[in-house]
């Protein structure tokens, strides 16, 4: 809106109707014209204040008001709302130091209240509990700061009664419910955790149409709601959220990605830290540059979520770039202490560790092992107690959860320890290191998935291998295309190795079954299950010398080509030829001619299919990108074809 467009005598109630409608750039473009001409103007710098506070631009809000004061020291809500505004800009020192100018004895109340939060928000926590407990204890906010302070203990159950409390008196209010879904997230409950956070997303759908909530992933175009202090009152964006960590941490990754795109929409610089640490962490499989880039900006912000240090460590190990990882933990050793468990610590020092020393490393890794082994057992000791004695259900539950928790901090240092032999290709110390753990590992996915590998690698070692690949495969047999594609190759490998040729065929029809119905249902959508299988069969017959079978294999698996060429599949195709080319160039093997016209047959149509396709995924913090137009399967199957043309002499 142009000040043009207002006529004179029409400029108060132009910007109270902009503000009515929730129009806030609109009055703040109007609002900051009128303060260039009158630089003191009280009406024009408290309802700019007000419109900043509503978008949640804090720090214009807190110079606004800073301004008032100087103005109008006589009135006490502009100091209150000064310091208020510093406070939710992070600037604690100078929001503690606004709240001392409140000296009206009927603002008391409010001033101990501020000064509770800023001191919760610099994380003196025994602070700021000594300000709560000056609150009178029928007053509503001493049940919700009390819960705030004992989430921060870790008493979950307690902060919840809390939380609940006080909703009973002030009734329903969103950020009191996210408040008590967050405990129930923390108690591991998550099914009452997505209960609360249904109700926020049910109120938030129907009270605030406005908010376009789900258009994103329906894939409507929306534009940004911007970060208005209705969507902060309505604790959606919280909510969202937490569904997201719940959806993460049972393994559901699309649910998780749908829950933050379910969210209102804003622009990326509009998103808070912890959606943007989100968003890194839950798409990072798919965009990994993205992700590595928003965990470094957020580790820069103050204040980021607490998780963000560790994550960032974690991935930068998990994508092997050790280089990074290290230098991050040397340029801010000041965090090391702040957000990194020891266990999280230890844990780092030895993987970057096993880069310059591996068996120091083991050694690090095998001491960690000790104690987690030492605790394990006595938390497995006190379930056995438990459980003789029949006391009470509570005391079992959480003695079990710690059981659960300390294993998972168990098991990636086992698997860290056997990936130093595994890098070796040094089988059967990883499996002596897999049997030392059986009796605290048998039961669990992971290590049984392992088991099995190692067993597998040996070769020797099939029939054990399908004792452990088996068990997986059925635990989804209804849904077959839930387990990863190498697991059913290896397990079919491992019947055929095993003469069971008959349980492998039976096992690749129910395969090609699901994936004939995925393919009625969404006609456009690739599944490489079963081409994957066939890849894996064909390259075994390559590898013990069979190729005029082994390539016939690799070459069938690919078609229809548009459905089944892929990075995935073309790696282990490519591998098979390469394998085939060596052979014929050092004459340690002939091609019949019609198997030789198959391959450069089957090399075209890759060549035809293989445009859109890459060739490798290329590693996400590559400074040396290949060009564009030779990282396509097209550029690698005409390379191969006239190798082929060069081994056979079919260009001379």
């Amino acid at each position: 809106m142009t000040l043009t467009t207002i006529k004179d005598g029409e400029y108060t109630a132009t910007i109270y109707k902009l503000i009515k409608d929730g129009q806030y750039g609109d009055a703040i473009h109007i609002l900051s014209n009128e303060l260039q001409k009158q630089l003191k103007s009280r009406a024009a710098l408290s309802l700019l204040g007000y419109c900043y506070y509503h978008i949640q631009d804090f720090t214009n809000a807190a110079e606004c008001y800073e301004q008032l004061t100087q103005l109008h020291p006589e009135v006490e809500e502009y100091k209150l709302y000064y310091a208020q505004s510093l406070y939710k800009a992070c600037a604690y020192p100078e929001a503690t130091k606004a709240t001392f100018m409140l000296d009206n004895p009927n603002s008391h109340t409010k001033m101990v209240k501020l000064q509770a939060a800023i001191k919760y928000g610099e994380e003196e926590f025994s602070a700021a509990k000594t300000l709560v407990e000056q609150l009178p204890q029928d007053d509503p906010d001493y049940d919700v700061d009390m819960g705030c302070l004992l989430y921060q203990e870790g008493e979950y159950e307690e902060a919840c009664k809390k939380f609940t409390s006080a909703m009973q008196v002030l009734g329903y209010q969103p950020e009191l419910s996210y408040n008590i879904g967050l405990c129930y997230y923390s108690l591991k409950n998550y099914d009452q955790a997505l209960k609360y956070i249904g109700e926020i997303i049910d109120r938030g759908i129907r009270d605030h149409p406005e908010l376009s909530v789900g258009m994103a992933t329906e894939g409507i175009d929306v534009r940004s709601v911007g970060n208005t202090l209705v969507l902060h009152e309505t604790a959606l964006i919280e909510a969202f959220n937490l569904k997201a960590a719940i959806e993460y941490q049972q393994k559901n990754v699309e649910g998780a990605q749908d829950a933050l795109t379910d969210m209102p929409p804003r622009s990326e610089e509009e998103l808070d830290p912890v959606t943007l640490h989100n968003q890194a962490l839950m798409n990072m499989d798919k965009k990994p540059s993205e992700g590595f880039e928003k965990l470094a900006f957020l580790l820069q912000q103050v204040p980021f979520p607490p998780v963000t240090f560790g994550n960032l460590l974690l991935l930068y190990c998990k994508y092997e770039y050790f280089d990074l990882a290290a230098d991050v933990l040397a340029e801010n050793a000041h965090l090391t202490y702040k957000f990194l468990s020891p266990y999280l610590y230890e844990f780092l020092d030895a993987m970057l560790t096993c880069q310059t020393a591996p068996e120091e490393a083991f050694r690090k890794l095998d001491e960690m092992n000790g104690k987690l082994t030492e605790q394990l057992r006595k938390l497995a000791k006190q379930l056995q107690e438990i459980g003789l004695g029949r006391d009470d259900e509570g005391l079992k539950k959480k003695t079990l959860q710690d059981y659960d928790q300390m294993l998972e901090k168990y098991i990636p240092v086992l698997m860290a320890q056997a990936k130093i032999y595994w890098n070796r290709e040094n089988y059967h110390v990883v499996e002596k290191i897999f049997r030392k753990s059986v009796e605290i590992c048998n039961e669990h996915d992971t290590w049984k998935l392992n088991v099995a590998h190692v067993l597998f690698m040996q070769e020797n070692k099939y029939k054990e291998a399908i004792g452990f690949y088996e068990p997986i495969v059925k635990k989804h047999y209804d849904n077959i295309l839930n387990v990863s594609a190498v697991v059913l190759a290896n397990l079919c490998v491992s019947y055929i190795m095993t003469s069971q040729n008959e349980e492998a065929e039976e096992l690749m029809r129910k395969i090609e079954k699901e994936e004939d119905q995925i393919s009625y249902d969404d006609p456009d959508k690739k599944v490489f299950h079963l081409c994957i299988v066939n890849l894996v069969i064909g390259t075994l017959y390559c590898a013990k010398g069979n190729f005029d079978f082994g390539i016939s294999r690799v070459i069938k698996s690919l078609e229809p080509y548009n459905k089944k060429l892929g990075t995935d599949t073309w790696f282990y195709a490519k591998r098979c030829f390469l394998s085939l080319l060596e052979n014929m160039a050092k004459h340690m093997i002939m091609l019949r001619d019609s198997v030789v016209q198959e391959c450069i047959q089957f090399l075209e149509h890759c060549e035809m299919y293989g445009k859109e396709e890459s060739a490798i995924i290329e590693q996400p913090l590559e400074e040396d990108r290949i060009h564009i137009g030779k990282n396509t399967v097209t550029y690698e199957a005409r390379l191969l074809k006239a190798l082929f043309y060069e081994v056979i002499g079919w260009n001379q």
